[in-house]
């Protein structure tokens, strides 16, 4: 992900703050363990809030942050030793008494179940004209459900006919099987809207599958699992921060580096789906909001591209640091100074 441009760390407001369309059943809640240290420099002055929505946009939900618990002084001791499993030493590593040299840790939150969330993500790389597919069954409905085209893993959806005189259609496979656009696969749904210079593709898919996607499109997946760890919780929490300031009114990101890479199920393989089922629903916030966590291949392009943002992690670097034995909440530490780590939970309404 090398990106130019002026957002950084985009941290929205629990309270009144409500996340895109995805879960309309699951509220979602954030939960932070603890306080972490000081404020970063680049975080203050980069507490962006979200921009005006769109009124296409009715499926909306509230999102609240719970507050960071207190720590006892008795737990702060357990992180002096690097034997002890960091969640269980909530001793808070950030809060040694070494003032020259504090430890940058992120403790992690308490595990939870997977929340059900759906990101909207624009194919820009698909052709104008686009060629759809699936390995099974396959079914083009309209915007209220009705069948327009239906077909088997042989035959391709005629968008032609289909979008004559109709604004979108969606395509749909069953269970076990995968869609196609132009060749290549993907989870979840596509919804096919007109656009200024041809059709326009959305994949509508869970979030989890997408960061998994994501893990392999932005870092090689041959690299250390705490180095993969750290980027699906980066492009997680980048990923939050679009869906509740989304791009579009129909998506809320796009699948190129400007903003998070992503190749539908050509860059997921068991690797990037442990690194992003063992962090599920973990983010990057701050003060009760969503990190928007920029990062870049190298140190020396997080700070030609970042360096006037604040805080961006280097891939490479994060590599180099789980090869020294680091952990992903440590290594994420390192990089985002300030932050703290939260989980999404399902909360009652």
């Amino acid at each position: 992900m090398r990106r130019h441009y002026a957002a950084a760390f985009a941290a929205l407001r629990a309270s009144g703050r409500r996340l895109l369309q995805g879960c309309r059943r699951h509220p979602i809640l954030l939960t932070a363990p603890l306080a972490v240290v000081a404020v970063g420099a680049g975080f203050a002055a980069q507490d962006l809030l979200p921009g005006p929505r769109s009124a296409a946009q009715p499926d909306l939900l509230e999102a609240l942050i719970a507050q960071p618990r207190e720590v006892s002084q008795s737990s702060a001791t357990a992180a002096e030793s690097p034997d002890k499993d960091l969640l269980a030493a909530t001793s808070l590593r950030a809060q040694r008494t070494s003032l020259n040299h504090p430890d940058p840790s992120l403790v992690e939150p308490e595990a939870g179940p997977e929340v059900p969330l759906e990101i909207r993500v624009a194919l820009l790389g698909a052709s104008p004209s686009p060629q759809l597919g699936a390995s099974g069954y396959w079914r083009l409905v309209d915007r209220d459900g009705r069948a327009v085209q239906d077909g088997g893993p042989d035959a391709s959806p005629d968008l032609g006919a289909a979008m004559a005189a109709r604004a979108e259609v969606w395509l749909e496979t069953g269970s076990g099987h995968v869609l196609s656009v132009d060749g290549r696969p993907y989870e979840g749904r596509l919804r096919v809207l007109r656009g200024p210079r041809g059709l326009q593709l959305v994949n509508h898919v869970s979030l989890e599958r997408y960061i998994s996607s994501v893990v392999g499109a932005e870092m090689p997946s041959s690299w250390q699992m705490e180095a993969l760890k750290a980027q699906a919780v980066a492009a997680r929490s980048y990923a939050m921060a679009h869906m509740a300031r989304p791009a579009s009114a129909h998506w809320h990101l796009g699948d190129t580096t400007r903003w998070q890479a992503y190749r539908g199920l050509g860059s997921v393989n068991p690797r990037t789906r442990q690194a992003t089922s063992s962090t599920s629903g973990v983010i990057l916030s701050y003060q009760g909001g969503i990190v928007e966590s920029l990062y870049a291949a190298t140190t020396r392009i997080t700070q030609e591209a970042h360096g006037h943002l604040g805080a961006s992690m280097s891939q490479h670097g994060a590599q180099d640091l789980a090869e020294q034995g680091l952990r992903y909440n440590e290594i994420l530490g390192r990089y985002y100074q300030g932050a703290s780590l939260a989980r999404l939970q399902a909360g009652a309404s």
